[in-house]
């Protein structure tokens, strides 16, 4: 007889089944509360895990596994990650835990990797202008203001700058997976700038100058200009090309200009170098203490006390107890054009419209090669000669040497070749020395044929006790005299009145 189930019966068999499913399924909260329980039961109760708050480290706390039994290195990772521990996982922390049965402590198992950081492009300078006009503090703490110098230099190919790439960073992680982005970093733009020029990632100069960095950027002028005063606080200013003060240039202060140096203001007991031109609109009051060396000419409105070098003309209104030394001419020009007092030196010749003064100053006037000129070529040429002699005997005995040893060959005894090499170390000592003197020698030859023609000429008053000199000779003026032109004629000076058409 069939049995007629009601519809809440049939409900309650479906509901059954339904379950037998889920647990054949294994798909159930209580198979899966189950199943978790079985899992976690390989680690004794007690055991926990402690992940640091920014999650870059995960301590595991171990407790001892129960009687007859024992753990696994798996046993360990499967615990970390059913607790969302899956990455930096620390492998020999966890094998030592599971070989050295470390317990009852926190040990570190996991650690995050963090962001490797990165660069954006930036400029790498090869000069270094911040160190320019800054005073150096010596060791006993005094503050050294003579050595500053107002600005950096820099030659013409010369490499001043290098561009650094940007550097990406790279992601990192938490030990519980999260990832962590790097920032993206930018790279900059060419630079700009003036008197550089690129060469893939470097710059180089294109002109000697001066170099600076305004706003990011590189400026090279080959023009130094100083609008106010150089004191000792600027101390020193040193430039490849040219250099223009137009303030005072005060005591102390040293300037070297690689080619013209100007100065509007005055000058007072000041060391000036330039490897062309020197000019001083205002003169200088050299304090006995002042130098002027140009390469080139040296003119002024005034020069006194001071010793000037020039490898030109030095020209001036006034020259006052000074020493003065020109390749060229001195020249003494305008409405006093006078040389008082001191040395004045033109190779090629003195022109000026006074010499000497009422009181009957000491002034050496002398134009030519020095005194000593002379002796020194006939000294140079008589050491010239003798080195060539040394040489060629030198030259004839290891020649000798030579011959004896291509006859004896390998029975040559040591001494010998000992002897020819102290010999041919002789020999390059010689023609080294040789070199030195002919070019000597032809500079002191070159200097007297410089010296052909050279005068003295005053055109105006010439005073008692002033001292004409050209080449070796000399001659002491005993009377006031004026209107005169000197010249050496067989080493005798002789004087010609100038005649005024």
């Amino acid at each position: 007889m069939n049995e007629q189930f009601s519809s809440e019966q049939i409900d309650k068999l479906k509901s059954a089944m339904a379950k037998v499913q889920d647990v054949i399924s294994g798909e159930t909260e209580e198979t899966s509360e189950m199943a978790e329980e079985m899992i976690d039961s390989v680690l004794a109760p007690g055991t926990y895990l402690n992940v640091d708050e920014d999650e870059m480290a995960a301590w595991l706390y171990l407790m001892p596994p129960e009687k007859d039994q024992s753990y696994t290195k798996q046993d360990l990772i499967d615990y970390l990650a059913r607790n969302g521990v899956t990455d930096g996982l620390h492998q020999s922390n966890l094998s030592a835990m599971i070989k050295k049965k470390v317990y009852n402590r926190e040990i570190l198992v996991a650690k995050g990797r963090p962001v490797k950081e990165g660069a954006d492009g930036y400029f790498e300078y090869l000069f270094t202008p911040e160190e320019y006009g800054v005073p150096k503090v010596r060791e006993d703490g005094s503050v050294d203001y003579t050595n500053i110098n107002a600005l950096q230099n820099v030659r013409a190919g010369e490499k001043v700058a290098i561009y650094h790439q940007a550097v990406q960073g790279v992601d990192g992680i938490t030990v519980l997976g999260h990832e962590l982005k790097a920032r993206l970093y930018r790279d900059l733009p060419p630079m700009r700038g003036k008197g550089i020029r690129r060469e893939n990632e470097f710059y180089f100069a294109q002109s000697d100058g001066k170099i600076e960095v305004k706003d990011g950027k590189i400026d090279i002028q080959n023009v130094h200009e100083v609008s106010g005063d150089v004191n000792a606080i600027i101390g020193k200013v040193e430039f490849f090309g040219d250099v223009v003060i137009y303030g005072n240039v005060e005591e102390g202060v040293v300037i070297r200009a690689g080619r013209n140096l100007e100065i509007h203001g005055s000058t007072s007991t000041a060391n000036l170098y330039a490897g062309g031109d020197i000019i001083l609109s205002r003169g200088i009051q050299g304090g006995n203490k002042a130098k002027i060396s140009a390469r080139g000419s040296v003119f002024a409105d005034f020069i006194e006390h001071a010793t000037v070098e020039a490898g030109g003309n030095v020209q001036a209104n006034t020259f006052l107890n000074a020493r003065i030394f020109a390749k060229e001419k001195v020249i003494a020009t305008g409405k006093k054009g006078a040389i008082i007092g001191g040395e004045a030196h033109g190779i090629k010749g003195i022109e000026a419209a006074t010499a000497g003064n009422d009181v009957e100053v000491k002034t050496i006037l002398h134009c030519g090669y020095a005194p000593e000129t002379h002796e020194q070529l006939l000294d140079i040429r008589r050491r010239e000669i003798e080195i060539k002699e040394n040489i060629a005997n030198l030259v004839d005995t290891m020649t000798e040497a030579l011959r004896e040893k291509r006859l004896r060959g390998a029975n040559t005894p040591d001494t010998t070749e000992a002897k020819l090499s102290e010999w041919n170390k002789q020999k390059d000592q010689y023609f080294a020395e040789l070199d030195k003197v002919e070019s000597e020698r032809e500079s002191l030859e070159e200097l007297i044929e410089k010296s052909k023609g050279a005068e003295i000429k005053v055109d105006g008053n010439i005073y008692r006790n002033v001292v004409i000199c050209i080449n070796a000779e000399q001659m002491l003026l005993d009377r006031n005299t004026c209107f005169m032109k000197y010249q050496a004629d067989r080493g005798v000076i002789e004087g010609k009145v100038i005649v005024h058409n």
